[in-house]
């Protein structure tokens, strides 16, 4: 058997397996939902946190990650308080959010008593990992709740489509503008950070993010105006995604941010594009829940 196949057969399984992990935190409902962002935020930035110490340099471990976890545990909250009433989750959304900033400023004081030889890199890759990770993850949680269309803040059901959905626009993204750019790339994005991404590969993954946006709309008899926006932003910040952890991975000089999906890489490797995107969906629906709000009225 070639490495090749090996390399295919060991892909598939793992994506196959990746997937049902996914499938199954999202029809456990929201409490698997949140375990689930929270898994690839710690997974995430202590990969991102290897990546700053092959550059040499120290970020803060410990504070960093209680801060990344606290800063997603923050939106994980606030997406259960919304699903299920009960004045404790608030109550953590709260604390988690408190945490999650003590950890930014102690990074500072912290340093301060490390006594090494890159403070400032140290203190800036701490937070960072916090921003770049815990943020995106914590928003994510939310994400759901504003694609809600039949939301009315008390007590609401857990739907998995919607998520799962949400999901399949980065999914996406990434399949059709690999199919495109391997047949018919010619013309390079960026060649200087992602030498195989092409700028007909993206135009196929914004199609292809299109397409799941119309489904989705579709399967869950929403808007299909803002769903297929939606796509558009997801499809165009989740190559901006790929670009910036391919960035990272250069700069560091390794080929995956890890090992911990067989054949994939990394966690980063795989949720890059979500993580990026993720963000500007968040005020994409906010803008668009104020702009419908505005016309009902």
């Amino acid at each position: 058997m070639s490495d090749k196949l090996k390399n295919l057969i060991v892909r598939t399984i793992s994506g196959l397996g990746l997937l049902a992990i996914v499938l199954g935190a999202a029809y456990t409902g929201v409490w698997g939902y949140g375990a689930l962002l929270l898994f690839i935020t710690i997974v995430g930035v202590w990969e991102f946190y290897g990546l700053a110490r092959a550059k040499g340099c120290e970020p803060q471990l410990s504070l960093g990650l209680i801060g990344t976890a606290s800063l997603s545990l923050t939106g994980c909250a606030l997406a259960i308080s919304t699903y299920i009433e009960n004045e404790l989750t608030s109550l953590l959304m709260i604390a988690f959010g408190v945490i999650a900033a003590l950890c930014i400023a102690l990074s500072f004081i912290v340093e301060i008593f490390r006594n090494r030889t890159t403070p400032t890199l140290n203190i800036a890759t701490t937070i960072m990992g916090m921003v770049y990770v815990g943020l995106p993850m914590g928003v994510m949680a939310i994400i759901p709740i504003l694609l809600d269309n039949n939301l009315d803040f008390k007590c609401p059901e857990w739907n998995p489509l919607i998520f799962l959905f949400y999901l399949f626009l980065v999914w996406g993204n990434d399949v059709f503008a690999y199919l495109v750019g391997v047949t018919m790339g010619k013309h390079r994005m960026c060649e200087r950070l992602s030498p195989k991404k092409s700028w007909e590969g993206f135009v196929g993954g914004v199609l292809g993010s299109l397409t799941m946006g119309a489904l989705g709309a579709w399967a869950l008899d929403a808007n299909y105006y803002v769903w297929l926006g939606l796509a558009l932003v997801v499809s165009i910040t989740s190559v901006l995604g790929d670009l910036v952890e391919s960035m990272f991975k250069r700069d560091a000089d390794v080929k995956d941010s890890g090992n911990f999906i067989p054949g994939h890489g990394g966690m980063l490797d795989r949720f890059d594009a979500l993580i990026v995107s993720a963000p500007f969906a968040f005020f994409y629906l906010i803008a668009v829940n104020i702009v419908l709000d505005m016309i009902s009225y």
